[in-house]
């Protein structure tokens, strides 16, 4: 098999990457492990920039999010009982989207396939060879046949527990991870959530996090241990600390849960992003704790970069896009760290014993609730920050 550009993993990253290729007249083909029903049916969260919303609709893939999603000008933030509202369009004139990860993949899928692209899926036995030289290869076994994929490039977008980042050169990467002494356990719940907008809950107990999927579909957390199990939080519990964690300002309704997990909180970035004619993008290659809602719009900007750096290679022989991918790319994720990290620790209870930190961050919350400057920091990031893409 022959393409231009090889991508492991159709998930966000891996299949606006292939879009955004076929725009430009480049050919590319996806591998991925998983059948096409997981891949769009696995629930996960799903908080747009307000520049990947216009870049999902720019693109011809936002039709279907401009009926269906839901769009928020602000949240709130609640502490010592009281919700204070931030309005990201009064502070910074943008606002956030409110779409299912899950959805966004099934609007890539269907778009890459009515555009005649490939994707093979519950692919098996995947590995990337020759990295170092002009032609890397996939090697992989679909419908019990052994394959080649001989390539120019190869787009490592197959997450966390892939097999691209572990492909580098050993002593290839540098590693920085931070992992926090606490987890969410999330439900997804049939019942309108308690407000039209996010809330982030500070509470004596822990952290809350009230939002939706839709006006009749919340979607809840609660901070718990990093080592909870879902079984150590049966029903009744989650809905006990939700309704303590909430203090009464709105009303909370219950309704059947058809979805719960519980999330470790970490952040993990890899150096260089690159090996070779091996690029790394979005969960790969970084993860952020999920309270600045960072993930997804951080895969976006990545294959946003490298989409530009392969093209400028096709129509003009430019290698310096590509040489340049790790840094142009490095320098928005380390801010959203930053900003993930802060959020985190603002809300969340990092040991119950200490009334220092309890006070302080409730001064830190009083900061924000009542300064203009603080409220345009938040509302900057949350929203996102200016998409800067190599000329």
């Amino acid at each position: 098999m022959r393409t231009q550009v090889g991508i492991v993993g159709a998930g966000p990253a891996g299949l606006m990457l292939a879009h955004l290729l076929h725009q430009q007249g480049i050919e590319a083909v996806i591998l991925e492990n998983r059948s096409r029903a997981y891949c769009e049916g696995r629930i996960r969260a799903g908080l747009l920039e307000q520049w990947s919303t216009d870049l999902l609709i720019a693109l011809g893939v936002g039709a279907r999010m401009q009926r269906e999603a839901m769009f928020h000008d602000g949240n709130y933030v609640l502490f010592n009982g009281e919700l204070h509202y931030l309005d990201f369009r009064e502070l910074v004139g943008q606002g956030v989207t409110i779409y299912g990860q899950q959805e966004i993949v099934k609007d890539l899928i269907a778009q890459r396939l009515a555009d005649g692209g490939q994707i093979l899926f519950e692919v098996e036995n995947v590995s990337v060879h020759d990295l170092d030289t002009e032609k890397p290869r996939i090697r992989f076994r679909h419908g019990g046949i052994d394959n080649d994929l001989v390539c120019d490039f190869i787009g490592g977008c197959d997450g966390f527990h892939g097999i691209c980042r572990p492909s580098f050169p050993a002593g290839a990467l540098a590693t920085y991870e931070r992992e926090y002494p606490f987890g969410w356990v999330g439900i997804l719940s049939e019942s309108p959530p308690p407000e039209d907008e996010l809330i982030y809950a500070y509470h004596e107990r822990g952290f809350a996090l009230y939002t939706m999927r839709s006006p009749t579909r919340a979607r809840l957390y609660v901070q718990c241990k990093p080592d909870d199990d879902v079984a150590d939080w049966p029903d009744a519990r989650i809905w006990e600390e939700l309704h303590i964690r909430l203090a009464g300002v709105r009303k909370l309704e219950e309704g059947r849960i058809i979805d719960k997990v519980v999330t470790p909180m970490r952040s993990f970035v890899v150096e260089p992003m690159q090996s070779g004619r091996l690029f790394l993008a979005g969960d790969s290659a970084h993860i952020v704790p999920p309270t600045g809602a960072k993930g997804m719009n951080l895969a976006f900007a990545d294959v946003m970069v490298l989409a530009r750096a392969i093209e400028a290679f096709y129509r003009a022989d430019r290698t310096d896009l590509l040489d340049g991918y790790s840094r142009v790319c490095l320098r928005r994720v380390w801010k959203a760290q930053r900003f993930s990290w802060w959020m985190t620790q603002m809300l969340h209870r990092f040991d119950f014993s200490n009334a220092f930190d309890m006070r302080r961050q409730l001064a830190e919350l009083d900061y924000l609730a009542t300064s203009h400057a603080a409220q345009i920091t938040l509302a900057e990031n949350y929203t996102g920050l200016p998409l800067e893409l190599p000329e």
